[in-house]
């Protein structure tokens, strides 16, 4: 049944030039303004926090707090951010790239520089908050994320409920059609029949059994896979990206040159690109960065909320490094490779882009570095997504609709091998969009709160020092 809906989603005559009319017009001007706007306000009132506090995070992250153990929640704030990490590293920094650069050229990815760097202040004031209002479900899990701190922060505002309400309904679309299931299983099985030659119908069958094995045991079982899996898998993608680099390095100042001309200038066709105006470079860059780094998209919050922490700034400074993981490091690798080995110009597209681009730099081990790693980045991801949906869902109609929800989400994982590319990423720009907007509008609500909130932190670390 889910098979011929998305064939027919597919297929339907001016299906996909309505969802390219809706995309291009909740990725426009004021959507991109808001979204980065809200990260410079955040930036300058918070003294940027993501340059000058930025050591100390990684110190939080590197040296974790052993005491956090005895405080109140459901995981540790390494966990945390590892399960957000999971859900943040994955398709957006191979496939998302790729797609990125080829719609919008080499200048994309300056734009998911800038974004990412104000995305940081961002991602800081969302995590913070989510702790501050986080609750406890009557299942005894920690909830947290935009949904409460617009209810509980803006209590006595009208439009509270609603905004809330509106948010969580976001999330839930972006865990079914966004980030959460489609562009992750269409890795999955692009990169298996790439690397090994799977039929995609047999990825998905095994995806979607893994998916119900680990889902089921909740945010306990997600963020111990995400411990193991992700730092490994993010060091042995950098390390394949920084192999290809060093052995071009001769190649990379005219990389980086084109990267930034491109920014502000129209790329030309050559080659499989058929060329792109700078609004398509920072449209492309920046819906491609939030779905990346997810900064202002209000999904991170949710996984910080369940850390075992007592500040929530620290908390908040622990969830920026996700964004400097991901798309500062991570994206930037990605981006480099795509840019100086020349496969943005080739006739290929998405993991396929990525996979050639490795194998041009890496010969035979490049595609197997692409193809196991997108596999197991992807796959956290879906694991990630689950739990953030599932949040959202416990706002709406409380505990009772957590396993129905996980049965849907499991159902659905095996249908990304029936959609294509280009609809996959129209539908998960649109639905990012959605979410976005009702969290924005929550941080800017909030701002005093934020600001409070971190001087008193601050103000607390130069006492004990």
């Amino acid at each position: 049944m889910i098979e011929y809906v998305l064939n027919f989603i597919d297929n339907a005559p001016d299906s996909l030039t309505l969802l390219k009319s809706i995309d291009e017009t909740v990725w426009g001007i004021p959507l991109l303004s808001l979204l980065v706007g809200t990260g410079i306000y955040l930036t300058l009132s918070l003294g940027f926090i993501q340059v000058f506090k930025l050591p100390l995070a990684l110190r939080y992250v590197i040296r974790p707090d052993r005491s956090d153990k005895s405080y109140a929640g459901d995981i540790s704030s390494f966990a945390a951010l590892n399960t957000a990490l999971a859900a943040t590293i994955g398709t957006g920094n191979i496939v998302g790239v790729a797609t990125a650069i080829k719609v919008g050229g080499p200048g994309a990815l300056f734009w998911m520089w800038l974004a990412a760097f104000f995305g940081m202040a961002t991602k800081y004031a969302e995590s913070m908050l989510a702790v501050k209002y986080r609750k406890i479900d009557e299942n005894g899990q920690m909830s947290g994320g935009p949904m409460y701190y617009i209810t509980k922060g803006l209590a006595g505002k009208f439009y509270a409920r609603p905004l809330a309400a509106f948010f969580a309904l976001s999330g839930i679309g972006v865990a079914f059609f966004g980030i959460g299931i489609f562009p992750q299983v269409n890795a999955i099985a692009d990169s298996a029949a790439i690397t090994f030659n799977i039929p995609p119908i047999y990825t998905a069958v095994v995806i979607t059994v893994l998916v119900a094995l680990v889902t089921i045991g909740g945010i306990k079982s997600i963020s111990r896979v995400a411990k193991v899996f992700v730092p490994f898998m993010a060091i042995a993608y950098v390390l394949g990206c920084l192999i290809i680099i060093f052995s071009n390095l001769e190649l990379l100042p005219d990389t980086i040159r084109l990267i930034i001309i491109s920014a502000f200038t129209p790329t030309a066709a050559t080659g499989g690109f058929l060329g792109a105006s700078m609004l398509l470079a920072v449209q492309m860059g920046i819906a491609r960065g939030v779905f990346s780094n997810e900064s202002g998209l209000g999904s991170a919050p949710i996984a910080a909320a369940a850390a075992k922490v007592k500040e929530p700034a620290r908390q908040g400074l622990i969830s920026m490094t996700g964004t400097f993981f991901d798309t500062i490091i991570v994206c930037t690798m990605t981006g480099i490779v795509l840019v100086m080995t020349g496969s943005w110009t080739s006739e290929y597209e998405g993991a396929y882009m990525t996979s050639y681009a490795f194998s041009t730099g890496l010969e035979n081990v490049g595609a197997y570095i692409v193809g196991i790693g997108l596999i197991f980045f992807a796959f956290t991801t879906i694991l990630g997504w689950n739990y953030y949906g599932e949040r959202c869902v416990e706002f709406l109609v409380g505990v009772k609709g957590i396993m129905p929800y996980k049965i849907v989400y499991i159902l659905l994982v095996g249908g990304g091998v029936y959609l294509t590319l280009e609809t996959i990423w129209i539908l998960a720009d649109i639905v990012n969009a959605l979410m976005v907007i009702p969290n924005l509008i929550a941080l800017l609500a909030l701002r005093k709160v934020i600001i409070s909130e971190t001087r008193k932190y601050f103000e607390g670390l130069e006492k004990e020092s």
